[in-house]
């Protein structure tokens, strides 16, 4: 089964049902053994320093495991993928472009979808059929969501983990359900991870998920936990499980405008009783201008946390996030 490469979600239903193996070439850099060999890379070939780390490390994703299809999404994501795309095809790589439509329009996503099924010789009945094929595993993925933060027997990483690599299933979406159902027996099993203990301060991670590798641990650590993780948990579509395929992609929200994200984020931060949010942002990314916007639809306290390079939280972040964590546990005393 041969791999394609994607720069982020896109109708995955379609590569299943061509019988590819989906590959998300964001979950392949930050696993690497070290990704920041893959930034640098991309920096030797030519890439600025100023240009976003996430797009370095899937070109040098692309350099180093030679795959010669990948699916660039240029609307709707980020827009240095343009020139990426024209980097890759001076080395040969097929490139397919991939468009959301900013408004949502049903006419226009239909055609980008049908382009991508032409592309790979697939009907719209193949992939619907896939589609419905995946919705129990997806419940399933949404069972883990709802462990995590009614029950608390699933950890915010674990969390994080499981709901980002809905994007491509890990290639194998057999697989990846027997893991899926691995985590759900446990929980199963386990008590809250913080019974007997004072209730940990709930938090909500808004924005891409980070490149920083030890974010959640840290944050447990510092006895606070993760219950809502709002990009991650589109690409589990928890939403949309009946929906067609159109309207299943019409209702992701991470492509279009802001104040859809918004909806979404204001219903899920009041139901989990969220204590505070924490927005990523990536740097010389333009997703850091509409931190503007969430900072003043939210009424809970807020704390923008920047990455840029793939690695551990540095020094001054910690501080930052202690800081912010000490005054939600101030807030919340009697």
């Amino acid at each position: 089964m041969s791999a394609v490469g994607f720069t982020t979600s896109i109708p995955v239903e379609v590569l299943l049902a061509a019988g590819r193996r989906p590959v998300d070439l964001n979950n392949l850099f930050i696993t690497a053994p070290d990704p920041m060999a893959l930034v640098r890379r991309a920096e030797l070939e030519g890439y600025p320093r100023t240009a976003c780390a996430w797009i370095k490390g899937i070109y040098g994703v692309l350099r180093e495991q030679a795959l010669d299809e990948v699916i660039v999404v240029t609307e709707g994501d980020c827009s240095q993928t343009h020139a990426m795309m024209e980097t890759l095809r001076r080395h040969g790589v097929r490139t397919i472009p991939f468009a959301f439509p900013y408004d949502r329009d049903p006419q226009r996503l239909r055609s980008e979808i049908e382009r991508l099924l032409t592309a790979f010789g697939v009907s719209w009945q193949d992939a619907e059929q896939v589609r419905e094929g995946l919705r129990e595993l997806r419940r399933k993925v949404a069972r883990i969501d709802e462990l995590t933060w009614r029950e608390g027997t699933v950890s915010g990483a674990d969390n994080h983990l499981l709901q980002v690599s809905c994007s491509d299933f890990e290639g194998d979406p057999v697989a990846f359900e027997a893991k899926v159902d691995a985590v759900l027996a446990r929980a199963g099993t386990a008590g809250r991870q913080d019974a007997g203990a004072p209730r940990a301060l709930r938090l909500a991670f808004l924005g891409v998920p980070p490149i920083y590798s030890d974010l959640y641990q840290f944050l447990e650590g510092q006895g606070a936990r993760v219950v809502y993780n709002e990009i991650q948990r589109q690409f589990a579509m928890a939403d949309s499980l009946d929906a067609d395929l159109l309207e299943q992609y019409r209702h992701y929200t991470y492509p279009y405008d802001i104040f859809g994200r918004l909806e979404d984020i204001k219903r899920q931060v009041a139901l989990r009783q969220v204590d505070g949010v924490i927005h990523y942002v990536q740097a010389f990314c333009f997703r850091q201008i509409q931190d503007t916007i969430i900072r003043r639809e939210l009424a809970c306290p807020l704390l923008t946390l920047e990455g840029d390079a793939p690695g551990p939280l540095d020094g001054r972040n910690r501080l930052r996030l202690e800081a912010f964590l000490e005054t939600l546990a101030a807030r919340r005393r009697p």
